[in-house]
């Protein structure tokens, strides 16, 4: 049974959320303010977080910021919840790790979907971390001997290039800023630019994408980032 953690400081919000989650046979636990939800966050190590953004003392993003830093919740996936629709909020709370962003008057049937969406992507990351390979229509990843084939056809890839194809590709469907890329596929090691970023993706989707111009692997996501197409 799923765990999620609910942070809003409107109970009845957290109430019909709750009821709602564990009609559908998800546990809940709850929380009305920040503090309290990364408390409860590194102790009842839920599955998921529902976080509103517009909390008292500790809003929702320095939340999410801290999930992030912390290495114990650092995966935790987080659907942002909140009353403003403005779409520099969404991009503020993408950038930082939400995984999906939902605005009131929300739907509780949508809402739930999009939680079962986020926990069966997370179980399927899981599982392709297990394996020595992925595939997806013509592509063929191999991770532990690092070939990578479209076709049938072995292709050669940078250092670079291998790193950030492993990176998305056990992460399908998950939306990534070009910051977020840089985290994760250079740690640090050098200074990037967001625009360096656009010409790896660039130089890995010439090598294995049959039309750069219509890519069915690394798509991008105007304003947001990139991501590995979703698995079929």
């Amino acid at each position: 049974m799923s765990k999620i953690l609910i942070v809003d400081d409107e109970k009845d919000i957290v109430d019909l959320i709750s009821y709602n989650l564990e009609k559908e046979r998800f546990s809940t636990v709850k929380a009305y303010d920040g503090e309290t939800a990364l408390r409860l966050a590194k102790t009842q190590k839920p599955d998921l977080i529902i976080l509103d953004l517009m909390l008292p003392e500790m809003n929702g993003l320095d939340v999410c910021r801290a999930i992030r830093h912390n290495p114990e919740t650092v995966g935790l996936p987080i659907i942002m919840l909140t009353a403003k629709s403005d779409e520099v909020d969404k991009i503020i709370g993408l950038e930082i790790g939400a995984d999906d962003y939902v605005t009131k008057p929300f739907n509780i049937k949508e809402l739930i979907a999009r939680v079962r969406s986020i926990l069966r992507r997370l179980q399927e990351r899981k599982n392709d971390s297990v394996k020595k390979e992925f595939k997806y229509e013509d592509l063929k990843i191999n991770y532990t001997s690092c070939l990578v084939s479209v076709s049938g056809k072995e292709v050669t890839l940078s250092p670079t290039e291998l790193k950030l194809l492993f990176f998305l590709s056990q992460n399908p469907g998950r939306v990534y800023s070009r910051s977020q890329i840089i985290d994760h596929v250079w740690n640090d090691e050098t200074f990037i630019t967001d625009r360096a970023v656009d010409v790896h993706i660039r130089r890995l989707r010439s090598q294995i994408e049959k039309d750069m111009e219509n890519p069915q692997y690394i798509l991008t996501i105007r304003g947001f980032g990139y991501k590995f197409a979703d698995k079929k």
